[in-house]
């Protein structure tokens, strides 16, 4: 099952059976950064289906061994995909093998320990956004911080239709996301209890650029 848009506004939980089933072994802390990195690759797929349900279409005239006929194609520009550095690559490297012509670009930011706050270090994203549907990725919406700053940088550089994929999700991290930016649909695999002191989402599965790249 698959909850929609309209039974939680915002906010698209995919509880397909192999999202939480892969998403159970990457919360176990015992899950070796190979399996981590294979896995969050896995699951950026089958959300990223989820995320691009609405593209636009248009018909094409083909010929296959037997006739001719008009067929399905994507219409307009390709899509963007913006990784949030440095965990959104985990995701990404998963929806350019579903989307390979998608246009890729980059934003940098990291948490200031103490502060919780976004701290920008790198922008550099494809051209006319304002013509693309903008797919944001980035595993944890935890505070909503980073996120927010990203979609606010997206906004600035022109994109219009952006939505946002995570692997988890806090409460407070969506309602951020919905306050600052309610255009902004969330497409997430689980939505967790809520967050430590120090902003790590809960129960969720410690810090995913750790995991991933294997590094404390």
């Amino acid at each position: 099952m698959t909850e929609t848009a309209t039974d939680i506004p915002h906010l698209t939980v995919v509880t397909h059976p192999l999202v939480q089933h892969k998403l159970t072994i990457m919360r176990e802390k015992d899950t070796s950064t190979k399996s981590f990195r294979q896995l969050l690759r896995e699951i950026s797929q089958l959300l990223a289906y989820e995320a691009t349900r609405n593209l636009p279409m248009t018909a094409k005239r083909i010929e296959t061994p037997l006739v001719e006929m008009d067929a399905p194609v994507l219409d307009g520009k390709k899509l963007a995909l913006i990784s949030i550095l440095r965990a959104g690559n985990g995701l990404l490297d998963g929806v350019l093998e579903l989307v390979p012509a998608a246009r890729v670009g980059f934003v940098g930011l990291y948490r200031d320990e103490v502060t919780l706050q976004p701290v920008q270090y790198y922008f550099k994203v494809p051209t006319e956004l304002e013509d693309r549907l903008v797919i944001a990725v980035d595993p944890m919406l935890a505070t909503g911080n980073s996120s927010v700053a990203a979609i606010d940088l997206l906004k600035e550089a022109g994109a219009k239709n952006i939505r946002f994929m995570s692997l988890l999700a806090s409460p407070e991290g969506v309602g951020r996301m919905k306050e600052a930016h309610p255009d902004v649909p969330i497409i997430t695999a689980a939505l967790d209890e809520g967050l430590t002191d120090k902003g790590y989402i809960i129960p969720g599965l410690g810090d995913a650029g750790d995991r991933m790249f294997g590094t404390k």
